[in-house]
């Protein structure tokens, strides 16, 4: 939906020249629609003169690109163009070529104001991208080379130099990008660009790599460090952790695929855990932890019990959780407080079930997010299970991809009629649907097994009938692990 307003400055950026010299005659107030409209449009010409003489002291892109009174359209929900990114990039650089005499020279509603560009929120589901659009990674670059660029642009003259401008970014780095990253922090100290990394995400990165640009990052800065294929090893962690640590201000810590050394329990092992425990204590504002793919068996009550706060997000997919650790995370604070859990990877069909279910119960004023992929509930534990997860009236998303569910299916769905915040499912193939199929299967064979797309096709098409019988369009039922479905904590 467009109001008049959006229509009438839709049509004023039709000419993009005639648009750029009418920019000082129009009121300051339109900017921020001119901007989501520029940025909507293309209009990259229009687009780096706004952001060269934005009037006000912030320029925001998850304010600027949501949805708005004027136009539906939430533009922070889609990958944002590569041309729209390298204009507002474009219109940054004249920003920094602007010296403060120059500003000061403008009209009070003219002046350079912009102090702050915030460029974090955007879009990065990782999955393939259309040429067009720019994926973090790029986004990434791109801010680097700015910072570079304008370093190596050299010292101004006395009395002509430009007004600081604090670029805010989520940024993305790996080996190939790190000497570049590390280059661009560096330069952008004390330099009239200063990049302030609010999450960062790095992936196959050495120990010594990682530390090197946590000791680069703005400490008042930092929202979330995510660490993904690094194989650290609990002495790497313990190497790491005390340079996390010094980010007070940390609510999100991401701990992907930290293989832990603890199968072999060693005195060296047993004190890199405990150092690692106490740097963890630290941490004041820290609301989300992810442990995945780390060895956590009879260990997650010393994980919890150092935290300061309960913690709203929780992920320990394919952690090899025992029984003890689901009692545990059931009767501790924690519980209470989830908003998302992930317990992907870990066998729930046993003596393990009782347990989920207390958790279950505990969460359930609160869950908003269950992902419980690969988790060997076959249609016994699930019908078992039910009377406790529809418990969870505020539950939005349910992820049960990869477990040997097939009539269990259709006993959810209706039983979920009460779950009246419930969005999204995604759910396995029926194991009826597959052909060939061993008992019990293995959930690899879930994963690449070949499946009956007629008996599918009967089954989708019931569960859809279910929906609509039971007024629920609009909830989605699909099995489709790679869209964009899972909800980010930062989201909820």
């Amino acid at each position: 939906m467009h109001t008049l307003v959006f229509l009438s400055t839709r049509q004023v950026l039709q000419c993009q020249p005639a648009a750029c010299q009418a920019l000082p005659l129009l009121p300051r107030e339109l900017f921020p629609l001119l901007f989501k409209v520029a940025f909507m449009d293309k209009k990259t010409v229009v687009l780096r003169e706004l952001v060269h003489t934005w009037p006000f002291p912030l320029l925001s892109f998850q304010q600027l690109l949501q949805e708005c009174a004027h136009c539906s359209r939430a533009l922070l929900q889609e990958r944002p163009s590569t041309e729209s990114m390298q204009a507002v990039i474009l219109g940054l650089t004249a920003r920094l070529h602007t010296p403060e005499t120059e500003a000061g020279t403008q009209p009070l509603c003219r002046k350079h104001a912009l102090r702050v560009l915030d460029m974090t929120g955007l879009l990065d589901d990782g999955v393939e991208q259309d040429p067009g659009t720019m994926s973090m990674w790029d986004c990434t670059a791109a801010v680097a080379r700015t910072c570079i660029a304008q370093q190596q642009g050299g010292t101004a003259e006395p009395g002509l130099a430009p007004v600081p401008v604090e670029v805010r970014v989520d940024l993305r780095v790996n080996r190939a990008s790190y000497a570049f990253l590390r280059e661009a922090l560096r330069s952008s100290v004390g330099s009239p660009l200063r990049l302030c990394c609010r999450d960062l995400r790095a992936e196959d990165l050495p120990m010594r790599n990682t530390v090197a640009l946590l000791q680069l990052l703005d400490a008042g800065c930092l929202r979330r460090v995510d660490l993904r294929f690094n194989n650290l090893g609990l002495r790497g962690l313990s190497v790491i952790i005390p340079h996390v640590a010094r980010f007070q201000h940390l609510a999100s810590l991401r701990l992907h695929y930290v293989h832990g050394d603890s199968r072999q329990p060693s005195v060296d092992g047993e004190d890199n855990f405990r150092y690692f425990l106490a740097q963890m204590g630290r941490f004041t504002c820290l609301r989300e932890l992810s442990m995945g793919s780390s060895l956590l068996s009879g260990r997650l009550d010393q994980l919890l019990s150092t935290l300061q706060s309960p913690l709203e997000s929780l992920e320990l997919a394919f952690c090899a959780l025992l029984p003890e650790d689901l009692r545990f995370l059931a009767q501790s604070p924690h519980a209470v407080r989830l908003k998302k859990l992930d317990l992907s990877g870990n066998d729930l069909s046993g003596s393990q079930l009782e347990p989920f279910q207390v958790l279950l119960q505990a969460a359930a004023a609160t869950l908003l997010h269950l992902e419980l992929t690969e988790c060997q509930l076959a249609d016994t534990q699930l019908l078992a299970t039910l009377p406790v997860l529809t418990r969870c009236t505020s539950l939005r998303y349910l992820g049960l991809y990869g477990n040997p569910l097939s009539a269990g299916l259709k006993e959810l769905l209706r039983d979920s009629v009460v779950q009246a915040e419930l969005r999204t499912v995604v759910h396995p193939f029926p194991v009826d649907c597959y052909e060939g199929l061993p008992w019990p299967p293995p959930a690899s064979v879930l994963l690449e097994a070949s499946i009956n797309e007629e008996k599918f096709a009967r089954v989708e098409a019931e569960l859809h009938q279910l929906l609509l019988a039971s007024g629920r369009a609009h909830v989605l039922w699909t099995t489709d692990i790679y869209g964009r479905l899972a909800a980010d904590y930062f989201s909820l």
